[in-house]
Parts: structure tokens; C-alpha cells; sequence
């Protein structure tokens, strides 16, 4: 069933997007965005040339129209509703460039793989990036999310965020205007992050190839790499380790339809053949549920759930009572 309607969408901007150079797609399947490889259509996907293309497409774009901006697709669950008005997909052309910014310093873009970033600091001899070595996604979300691993997180690293907002105007913030924490930041709302700013140090490429080693044999060793999955699916709570709460509740390897916690990694939750959103997002609360049960301790989602369930088919956010 049909739930969102790109082509009147876009039929609707009249001659209002005839300056934007990127490419607007009506009706776009984010299933073929998604590493988990489920979830319903984006009405209108938009992939902007470049930074000044964005700038005079925000500018065009009604306020009262939705906007949902998405990286890669690595931490992202699509409900199979879809979502409704525009998903903004930055192109790596435009979005994925990686250089020298200064002594010790990188400039990426916010779609730049973050192990691109982990290669360009390892050539020029630039030390405290391996950790992105073993982070999938691109710059942008680990910018959103305060990406870490290794005992390293992305506030540790960056120096200044390049951003756009909603009217279209490009701003600069600095490490404190995002106000990070654990896996969580707090810029002004609306925010679209284009490029980040990165400060490492002086290392021996010798000591930054071992430590680069030691993170893919680690995420190769205990991680389900080869699968479709988005990363880790729970934050690790104050105290704990969200795969041992999972475990210990016997959550390990359970399954609902298409989607499953990994036997390997039972904080990453797969797509095992053909599941849908519902069987996903059904799955995730039905962890915290049962981890909430057994320990007491309420597991918040790291993977973001965006767009609209299909009717009869929504989940129900688990709440202790």
C-alpha cells in the first residue's frame, strides 16, 4: 500500500526549484538506502551538486514541509509507512571530501566515511583517529551522535562544524555550541551538518597502523560485519554494557519475522532475510522489555527510527509502568 505521494509533491513547487542543480526523486524505496535494507518510500528525495545547491534549495522549500535529513543509512530504520515530505540524501560528490585543514588538522565532509578519515590522518601522520577505523556510517552522523569507540568519541577530536539551517544560511559551531554527552549532542534545532573540522597529533604511522589493526581485528572478531545490520541498536547505559543487560536476558539470537540480535553480537540487531520495519523496530522493544524485566535497567535506542508505520502494523514504544 501506496502511503506517500512524491510526484504531487513535487508537481505542487511550480517553477519554485528551477535554480536547484541536485537530483529530486519522487517516491524514492529507502530500503535501498538502509544497511538494514527494510523500510517504506521517502515521498521526495533530495540529493543536493553541492553546499550552495543545498543552501538554494532549503531557501525554496516551504517551512511547512518535512524535512528528514539521513547519511549513509548505517544507524537508520525506515518504518514501512515511509516518511513523509523531503528526505535530504547529501551526495558524496558534494559531501564527501576529506583534506589537510592545518597542522594535525582534517576537514571532512559530513557524508565522508568515517574510516576515510581514520586513512587520511594514518598518511599524514595524524594520531587519535584510528577509533573511526571501526565505526560505520559517514562524518555527519558521528558529528550528530558523538560517535565513539576505543574509549575515544568524536568530541574528543572535533574542533568546528560547518552547518546550513532550515532558511537555507550556512553558520559555524564550535565543540561547545554542540553541548555533547555519551552518544548524544545538543545544537540548535534544524541544523544540517555539511563538513567538520578535526584536530589530532603528531604519531608515528607505525604506532597509527597498529592501532588501526587492533580496531578491524576487533570489529571483524565480534562484530556481524557481513550482514545487513545498523550498528550497535542500544546505547550502553551508565554502568553497564548494553550486550551483557541483552544477553543476560536471554535475548541473544531471538528473532521476530525477518530481524534478529545477533548470535555473535547481541547488541546488533540483523536483518536475516526479508524483514520489514515492523519486524525490526518489534524486535527492539521486545529486548527492552524483557532486559527491563530481568534488570531493572531501561535501554535507550541508538539506532534513529524515522518515518510512519503501515496502518494495523505500529509498535508500541515499551514504557515501565
Amino acid at each position: 500500500m501506496k502511503q506517500v505521494d512524491g510526484e504531487k509533491m513535487l508537481a505542487g513547487f511550480g517553477d519554485a526549484m528551477k535554480d536547484v542543480r541536485g537530483r529530486l526523486t519522487p517516491d524514492s524505496p529507502m530500503d535501498r538506502v538502509t544497511w538494514f535494507r527494510a523500510g517504506g518510500l521517502a515521498e521526495l528525495m533530495f540529493q543536493p551538486h553541492d553546499v550552495e545547491d543545498l543552501a538554494t534549495f532549503l531557501k525554496a522549500l516551504p517551512e511547512e514541509i518535512p524535512l528528514t535529513v539521513v547519511g549513509v543509512g548505517s544507524n537508520l530504520l525506515v518504518r514501512d509507512g515511509g516518511i513523509k515530505g523531503v528526505v535530504l540524501r547529501l551526495s558524496a560528490k558534494g559531501f564527501g571530501d576529506v583534506e589537510l585543514a592545518g597542522e594535525n588538522r582534517i576537514r571532512a565532509g559530513a557524508i565522508c566515511p568515517d574510516k576515510n578519515i581514520a586513512a587520511m590522518a594514518l598518511d599524514q601522520g595524524i594520531g587519535g583517529f584510528a577509533f573511526y577505523y571501526g565505526i560505520p556510517g559517514s562524518i555527519g552522523g558521528a558529528i550528530r551522535m558523538n560517535a565513539g569507540a576505543n574509549g575515544m568519541e568524536t568530541r574528543d577530536r572535533l574542533v568546528e562544524v560547518e552547518a546550513i539551517d532550515r532558511s537555507g544560511n550556512r553558520l559555524t559551531l564550535s565543540n561547545a555550541d554542540m553541548h555533547y554527552t555519551y552518544r548524544h549532542s545538543a545544537p540548535p534545532e534544524g541544523l544540517i551538518f555539511t563538513h567538520g573540522i578535526f584536530e589530532g597529533f603528531t604519531d608515528d604511522k607505525s604506532r597509527i597502523r597498529a592501532d588501526m589493526d587492533a580496531v578491524r581485528h576487533h570489529r571483524e572478531t565480534v562484530q556481524p560485519v557481513k550482514e545487513k545490520t545498523g550498528g550497535s541498536t542500544f546505547k550502553n547505559p551508565e554502568g553497564h554494557s548494553a550486550w551483557k543487560l541483552i544477553d543476560e536476558a536471554g535475548c541473544r539470537g531471538l528473532q521476530i519475522g525477518g530481524a534478529q540480535m545477533s548470535p555473535l553480537h547481541c547488541n546488533f540487531m540483523i536483518n536475516i532475510g526479508h524483514a520489514t520495519g515492523y519486524d525490526l523496530e518489534n524486535l527492539g522493544e521486545t529486548v527492552r522489555q524483557r532486559v527491563h524485566e530481568h534488570s531493572g535497567v531501561l535501554l535507550e535506542w541508538e539506532i534513529k527510527r524515522v518515518g510512519q508505520f503501515m496502518p494495523g502494523y505500529g509498535v508500541r514504544e515499551f514504557k515501565p509502568e
